[in-house]
């Protein structure tokens, strides 16, 4: 499986009241084709910065950045890298434009010159994939939240870009709402190899992704699968972040001497640890 997104020596700043400030430091990161990777952070860690280098929103101060080879500082193929790369925000109206749902999921596909039959069979399809078909005729503002980013999604899917990378789309919603994005984002990476690229400060999110990098000062000093860097609980926590309530659990049970594996995550698992060991106790 190559490499959809390449990160080479990448740093970024940026000026505030004359004095300058560095979001991203000196950071070689690539992201497989297909992959689920969520990054982690708290806010001012540098991951929103990094997410929007990835589809030539952000261009680098140092360093360079690659989608499917093509740099993203090149002016000309700006559209391209855009087309491969698409880009979800936190706050989905933002990025709903029309009165009507299937309108909306339109927009991008209108813009890229397709004819109106392909248009009609992408909008279909990418309702269709965030289970949002019934709701094509609809007006956007009286969906709920998660509703409401599952169209904006939607509308990025439309354009078929290969990876999508989204920058705390969750962040205003309420837990169904989340859980909602989160297996909307799970099941498009595995029944359309979408690559995902999730920027979140919910740990629960990252249950399920392949593949984990946490961020601070504008660093990554974590990086592995969700089962090997939650088992950091002291590290996460002096960045500030939390761990899953499982890990949590898991990891104050070890502290009382009791012999349980912290890199059991979902609730299933560490059910079984915590019954093992009480019958080995």
């Amino acid at each position: 499986m190559d490499n959809i997104i390449e990160i080479k020596n990448v740093s970024f700043e940026y000026t505030d009241e004359q004095t300058v400030h560095t979001a991203v430091k000196n950071i070689n990161l690539n992201i497989k084709r297909g992959s689920f990777t969520v990054i982690l952070g708290h806010n001012g860690s540098g991951k929103s910065t990094l997410a929007k280098m990835m589809n030539g929103l952000n261009k680098p101060t140092f360093g360079d950045v690659f989608v499917d080879g093509i740099n993203t500082r090149d002016e000309e193929t700006e559209i391209e890298v855009k087309r491969r790369v698409g880009m979800v925000f936190q706050n989905p109206d933002n990025q709903l434009v029309a009165s009507i749902v299937e309108e909306d999921v339109a927009f991008g596909p209108e813009n890229l010159g397709l004819e109106p039959e392909v248009i009609r069979q992408r909008v279909d399809k990418a309702l269709k994939a965030v289970g949002m078909a019934e709701f094509a005729n609809s007006t956007p503002h009286r969906l709920s939240g998660g509703q409401k980013q599952r169209i904006a999604i939607a509308g990025i899917i439309a354009m078929e870009p290969e990876c999508l990378v989204l920058d705390e789309p969750t962040a205003m919603l309420d837990p169904k709402g989340r859980r909602e994005i989160i297996n909307t984002l799970e099941r498009l990476n595995k029944e359309k190899s979408i690559t995902v690229v999730l920027i979140t400060h919910y740990m629960e999110e990252a249950e399920n992704a392949d593949r984990v990098l946490v961020m601070n000062d504008g660093e990554i000093i974590e990086d592995g699968k969700p089962s090997e860097v939650f088992q950091n609980v002291k590290l996460l926590k002096s960045v500030g972040l939390d761990v899953p309530q499982t890990t949590e659990l898991l990891y104050a049970l070890k502290q009382k001497g009791f012999s349980v594996d912290t890199s059991k995550i979902s609730i299933k698992d560490t059910a079984k640890e915590i019954a093992k060991s009480f019958f080995k106790e």
